[in-house]
């Protein structure tokens, strides 16, 4: 049954990442009927490892809009501009984690904050697609260093859980001026160092030493977590080059009223 419980979560993890839906918030609502383990370190461990592959997923679909080592020298320099403004964006979350993290995880980690900030951001989307901003910037490249580091200050705020990293950066990113694909490309480009460097400061936090079958378990999560998110990226892509976020805000909603009627009774 673990190793099932594994690939659920795996496939969580996969969906939910990178959709403006919050993983952290499908996380800790799944982990109240599906327990993986009664280990809490290890469980927490488990929860922040297979986001790793959603990352390797990311890369591998954007490689060749972000390697940066190509035969075009203006190309190559407007690549790693990019890269310099990705990984100052993500400054401002790097410092609000080692900051905050302890507070958080001890006092926002529970279903009815998840419960509030689903509600709120599916409200924001909503609102946000009924009224939109002319997008003066069409592709994530476009974005300058300024909008750039709004949008990684914005970013902060999914440090509540429910929140979601998607959804908060490309709300920002919409709201300063992006178009929908512009601002979807730039929050999967954030991701990459954002969930890096949660990861190895989960990892340092919580260790490493597991037994191998805690390993097998981590492995199962990982490779379904990579696959799913693969899949998931490539249609959300082809998604929001022709349809809004309303969708995804009215789900929110709905989950965020189940969840709170439930949990409040």
């Amino acid at each position: 049954m673990i190793f099932l419980k594994a690939a659920l979560l795996g496939v969580v993890e996969g969906i939910t990442e990178f959709l403006p839906i919050s993983s952290t918030g499908h996380m800790i609502l799944v982990d109240q009927w599906v327990k993986l383990s009664a280990d809490k370190a290890f469980v927490d461990a488990f929860l922040v490892v297979i986001q790793l592959p959603a990352i390797f997923a990311v890369l591998l679909y954007f490689l060749k809009d972000l390697w940066p080592f190509v035969k075009d020298r203006d190309e190559t320099m407007a690549r790693i501009r990019l890269w310099i403004r990705i990984v100052i964006a993500f400054l401002p979350a790097a410092v609000c984690g080692a900051l905050l993290d302890k507070y958080i995880e001890a006092k926002l980690f529970n279903p009815i904050t998840v419960g509030i900030a689903l509600l709120v951001g599916g409200i924001v989307l909503i609102a946000l697609e009924r009224k939109p901003r002319a997008a003066t910037i069409t592709t994530a490249r476009d974005i300058p260093l300024g909008i750039a580091i709004g949008i990684g200050c914005i970013q902060c705020i999914a440090m509540i859980p429910g929140t979601s990293r998607s959804a908060a950066t490309i709300i920002g990113a919409m709201l300063l001026g992006a178009s929908r694909v512009a601002a979807a490309e730039f929050s999967f480009f954030l991701a990459i160092p954002t969930m890096f460097g949660a990861t190895a400061y989960k990892l340092l936090k919580h260790g490493v030493g597991f037994s191998p079958e805690q390993w097998m378990v981590i492995a199962v999560g990982s490779v379904v977590s990579f696959f799913v998110a693969y899949a998931v990226i490539a249609a959300f892509m082809r998604y929001i080059r022709e349809r809004s976020f309303t969708p995804f805000g009215y789900y929110r909603i709905a989950l965020a009223i189940l969840v709170l009627v439930y949990f409040l009774r």
